[in-house]
């Protein structure tokens, strides 16, 4: 497979899951701000800014309706949901020969439906909307993709994302004190909060809610979970025979990663969870530039060497 086009589905999954993932969290905390008045808006806003990435100045104060607009519609920012719609919707025209026509007009469609302006009281039908067409997108490669290298990287960069995404919304202490309705907000962004009672049976608590959405082996949005389906798609792109360790530096250090947390208990994470999660957003940002090293190299402009006399 070209490298163009590992890296446009590797990225496809990453936008596909990005979208989902700022529709879940836009759409918990902009209701969290309609029922909780005693929340100061503007710091709620930036606090959710910073989570989802954006690099924004804003010199004024922030309302629910500028942070809709900022993460849904708008074009310019790049961590909108319009932005990660249009740039998956991109990626697939780039490879138009490899992806299936489903998924091509599935993004298509997308992209050109996405409203230019939406209004608080219609904001929960909208993410909805997101969540469908991004389930959609990923049923129809999930259920017609032969299990090659193109859905590796799809999945492999959904993943990925997921891990980031998660990790992401955990980092923020105004989200993380110990207590019920908070980790509930946090349970719900990730789409978590059913399967969550499901297991554990009981209002959340920070120990349970932490555990559960980082060291879960089961539940498919948990950090263990994402981590480990990208190992199996590192260790399928490159099968190793090596005797000792492994010679494919990003799935050593997506190992590690696991590894240190997966055998630790939840209490001792959240002893320090901001820089835990901030940590994990740093590994996968290592993780995606080593994959990118390896499978996605920049071209080199070729040069001349004189002849050796």
């Amino acid at each position: 497979m070209l490298s163009r086009i590992a890296e446009s589905l590797f990225w496809i999954g990453r936008y596909v899951e990005r979208a989902d993932g700022t529709a879940r969290l836009l759409d918990v905390h902009l209701q969290l701000l309609l029922e909780d008045p005693w929340v100061d808006e503007d710091t709620a806003c930036r606090s959710l800014l910073s989570v989802i990435g954006s690099d924004s100045v804003f010199p004024h104060d922030l309302t629910r309706h500028d942070l809709l607009n900022i993460l849904t519609v708008d074009r310019n920012e790049q961590a909108s949901i319009a932005s990660s719609l249009t740039a998956a919707r991109e990626n697939a025209r780039r490879v138009r020969e490899i992806v299936s026509t489903e998924l091509w007009e599935c993004l298509n469609t997308t992209r050109s439906r996405m409203p230019r302006k939406v209004s608080i009281e219609r904001a929960h039908d909208f993410f909805g909307w997101v969540r469908e067409r991004t389930a959609l997108a990923v049923g129809i490669v999930e259920s017609s993709t032969s299990r090659d290298e193109a859905w590796t990287f799809f999945t492999l960069g959904r993943s990925l994302e997921r891990v980031d995404m998660t990790a992401r919304l955990l980092a923020t202490s105004e989200l993380t004190e110990a207590s019920g309705p908070s980790w509930t907000t946090i349970l719900r962004s990730c789409g978590a909060y059913e399967a969550y009672l499901r297991t554990y049976r009981g209002v959340p608590s920070a120990t349970n809610a932490a555990e559960f959405l980082l060291l879960d082996r089961i539940f498919p949005r948990s950090v263990t979970f994402a981590l480990s389906r990208a190992e199996r798609c590192l260790t399928d792109l490159a099968p190793s025979a090596d005797r000792v360790g492994t010679s494919d530096a990003a799935l050593r250090l997506a190992s590690q990663i696991r590894t240190n947390l997966e055998f630790r208990s939840a209490p001792d994470i959240l002893a320090n969870l901001t820089q835990e999660m901030v940590g994990l957003q740093n590994g996968v940002s290592e993780i995606s530039e080593l994959i990118r090293s390896r499978y996605f190299p920049a071209n080199v402009m070729p040069t001349w060497v004189g002849e050796v006399s």
